[in-house]
């Protein structure tokens, strides 16, 4: 039976922490197609991944192994989804709004299966992909996957078609918003949620002053790269502007390992 309450995030991923191992595995195709493109894209050399929105651990440790990444950051709000955190892994309570209590010096951010759409309003969106860009090392990448508002493979024709006469005569900030239903057996939970287009995105990130390396269209049931983007969800792989790096001035990559500090 589906519940009435529209539950804060933190509180939903509290109520569904025991279910989502089982909600992950319904969407293994999609989760491991996402996966395989940030793996092999990773730049050379990368040590250091910061997890944001970790959910239980699981999915950020596996390809820190599968790359090689020898520091390990998992940020999750969720006191449930970090009960299953390893003991010697570093975790953070903390929300993405909050990054601003982390120091640079990150190789890889990784903020995956639709984390951003959890962020209100925009300017908060905006704040955590400008503190991303900030976290970064000169040569890191950001990877950023969001569910498509036009994804019409998945929501239907009909249902895409609306929604795009509907933003382009009456475009507004929460234009996307959506309530997010999870149910996994007798246990259910509705939260809030956001679902973006592609041009709102490239908004967001030339506001946070990062460029869009690369957009990968994902089949949300296959994990399948696709052509064209009514056809998946968007994962974006995003860098820093040159106007906003730091490091050693010449483009090098600040080498020394991650620290976390004012937590």
């Amino acid at each position: 039976m589906q519940e009435s309450v529209i539950r804060e995030p933190v509180a939903a991923y509290d109520r569904m922490a025991a279910s989502y191992g089982r909600l992950a595995e319904q969407r293994s195709a999609y989760l491991d197609g996402i996966d395989r493109i940030v793996e092999s894209h990773i730049p050379e050399g990368s040590r250091s991944l910061l997890d944001i929105g970790a959910g239980d651990g699981r999915r950020g440790l596996r390809l820190a192994a599968a790359c090689g990444l020898q520091a390990v950051v998992l940020l999750e709000p969720s006191a449930g989804m970090r009960a299953s955190h390893p003991p010697e892994v570093l975790s953070l309570p903390l929300r993405a709004e909050e990054l601003h209590q982390l120091e640079p010096g990150f190789d890889v951010l990784t903020c995956l299966w639709n984390v951003l759409g959890h962020i209100s309003p925009r300017a908060a969106r905006v704040e955590v992909l400008r503190q991303c860009g900030r976290l970064l090392t000169p040569r890191g990448r950001i990877f950023v996957d969001v569910n498509h508002r036009y994804n019409a493979r998945h929501y239907g024709l009909a249902k895409t078609a609306l929604r795009y006469l509907g933003d382009s005569l009456w475009p507004r900030d929460n234009q996307g918003d959506v309530v997010v239903a999870w149910q996994d057996g007798p246990q259910a939970c509705r939260t809030s949620g956001h679902v973006f287009t592609g041009a709102e995105l490239l908004r967001l990130c030339q506001a946070a002053g990062l460029n869009v390396e690369r957009r990968c269209v994902v089949d949300y049931d296959t994990g399948l790269q696709q052509r064209i983007a009514v056809q998946g969800n968007l994962l974006y792989i995003l860098r820093r502007t040159a106007s906003g790096a730091n490091g050693n001035g010449n483009g090098d990559q600040v080498m020394s390992p991650p620290v976390v500090a004012r937590v």
